[in-house]
């Protein structure tokens, strides 16, 4: 996993299609340079015969995917790309993470620095046997059509989601494609378990998770439903530790938190990230964010109150 691959890339192409036979997926650590432009490889794989790169510009957290045939590759060490990349924001946000308190809950990200009024947007869809709540995404529109076009928004999805939803998720990109949402697509692991033990043995915690599985086996899930990982990652629950949290950065994935799980009644403030679950099972906080929404009413429409783009918000 610390393989590092040196890339000289030439046309940079972007492939929003799926991938519906991937073999041999992996975490390959890259630099990419294009006309004086440095980008980082961080995952390799196959589809067809034909092998491809998943790549991020550290500057602005951004990632595409483009044919491994059309680049020329020098391998090295990834502790050399750290130091390549260190003034970019994606290697300020890894360190940030490791400087932050490491205990069980909400570990990572919890807040960005947005330049106005506003809120970071994230929606978890944890697995779930209920439809979509699709009353978040129209309320979406209703609010903001004529201020934010498209609408930015971060969205945690778990395979186990994405295996029973295919219409919901279909639906979802098809909003994307026609420009009303702007998706960010976070990795929200593969199968999600919860169990009745404490924290400290539950979610990704529990005994015999393999995070190659919720982790990898999860962003190949993505690729094959046309949806291009970004680098966050949220855990489940938001549980996790120090261990796990040094594990997931080995994966080149930054956790993001919230410091405003409307759920449990925590107050939004102008950055925050909020979060909100539209698996159909967090009535409570799909409620809330619609009250939010009404009384902003007058804001969003002045341009006053927001919604932030993630990797923006980061940068």
């Amino acid at each position: 996993m610390n393989k590092l691959l040196i890339i000289c890339l030439f046309p940079l192409c972007s492939f929003a299609q799926s991938f519906n036979v991937i073999n041999d997926y992996k975490v390959d650590y890259a630099v990419a340079s294009k006309n004086g432009r440095q980008l980082i490889a961080w995952r390799s794989f196959s589809n067809n015969d034909k092998n491809y790169l998943l790549l991020l510009d550290p500057q602005n957290f951004n990632t595409n995917i483009v044919p491994a045939g059309e680049v020329s590759l020098t391998k090295s060490e990834f502790a050399d790309v750290a130091k390549l990349f260190v003034n970019t924001a994606y290697i300020k946000a890894i360190n940030a993470v490791r400087k932050n308190d490491l205990g069980l809950q909400n570990v990572g990200i919890d807040h960005a620095l947005p330049p106005e009024k506003g809120i970071n947007l994230t929606i978890d869809l944890c697995p779930s046997h209920k439809p979509l709540d699709r009353i978040i995404f129209t309320s979406l529109f209703t609010e903001f059509a004529k201020i934010e076009q498209p609408v930015p928004l971060a969205i945690s999805v778990s395979g186990r989601w994405i295996l029973k939803h295919k219409d919901d998720l279909n639906w979802l990109k098809t909003l994307e494609t026609s420009n009303q949402l702007d998706i960010t697509w976070v990795n929200h692991s593969y199968h999600h378990e919860v169990n009745n033990l404490p924290l400290a043995e539950n979610f990704l915690l529990a005994r015999g998770t393999n995070l190659d599985v919720e982790i990898l086996e999860n962003e190949k899930l993505m690729l094959k439903n046309g949806l291009i990982p970004s680098v966050f990652f949220r855990f489940p629950g938001l549980v996790s530790n120090q261990k796990i949290v040094e594990q997931l950065l080995d994966y080149g994935l930054i956790p993001i938190g919230s410091d405003a799980w409307l759920a449990k009644g925590q107050q939004v403030n102008n950055g925050s990230i909020v979060l909100i679950h539209g698996n159909g099972n967090e009535e409570i906080g799909v409620q809330d964010f619609i009250k939010l929404l009404q009384q902003q009413k007058v804001n969003i429409k002045n341009k006053q109150w927001l919604l932030f783009d993630l990797r923006q918000s980061l940068e």
